[in-house]
């Protein structure tokens, strides 16, 4: 029997991705949706940005005011920001739970 499979019982581990900081991902939550994949979210670092779901993640990701959400802001304009992954309400409470929010974000 494989040691993956002997421990599920006690505690099931969930793999949550988190941002990666040396690549400049942070976690932010979606404020308002202005349209065209475009949204303001509020970041991590207490800033607002207006941020855009790129078509790769367009497809795949529905995303709502009020979702957590992982961002990378642009080099060049401080003020705009990429989505690069969306949580579900079940995965953000369990980060909320286990306090890898940050504090100013954590709604959940």
């Amino acid at each position: 029997m494989n040691q993956r499979n002997s421990h599920q019982g006690s505690g099931e581990q969930i793999r949550l991705r988190l941002p990666k900081r040396n690549s400049n991902e942070m976690f932010a939550i979606a404020e308002q949706l202005m349209g065209g994949s475009r949204m303001n979210v509020v970041c991590a670092d207490g800033k607002s940005r207006l941020a855009r779901i790129p078509g790769r993640m367009k497809r795949r990701a529905r995303v709502r005011a009020g979702d957590l959400l992982i961002v990378v802001p642009w080099e060049i304009q401080d003020g705009k920001a990429d989505v690069i992954y969306r949580y579900t309400k079940t995965q953000s409470r369990i980060l909320s739970r286990r306090n890898l929010l940050p504090e100013n974000l954590d709604v959940f």
